[in-house]
């Protein structure tokens, strides 16, 4: 069964628009949740942060100049 015959069923049984449906991310059941294969299961708050805000909040970050 492709993606499209799915977010096919899925609108036809709720009523829904396809491009709803598309957007909601059906997928098939399988033995092993198709979630732990793409990403974890926890999030560490703080090396988001990291990232968000760098090692030293209060210095100004020289961005190059695109031309």
């Amino acid at each position: 069964m492709t993606q499209a015959d799915i977010d096919r069923q899925v609108a036809r049984a709720t009523g829904e628009d396809i491009s709803t449906i598309t957007g909601m991310g059906f997928v098939p059941l399988t033995d092993v949740p198709y979630e732990a294969e793409r990403s974890p299961l926890t999030v560490d708050w703080d090396e988001q942060d990291r990232r968000r805000i760098g090692m030293f909040p209060g210095r100004r970050v020289r961005r190059p100049v695109l031309a």
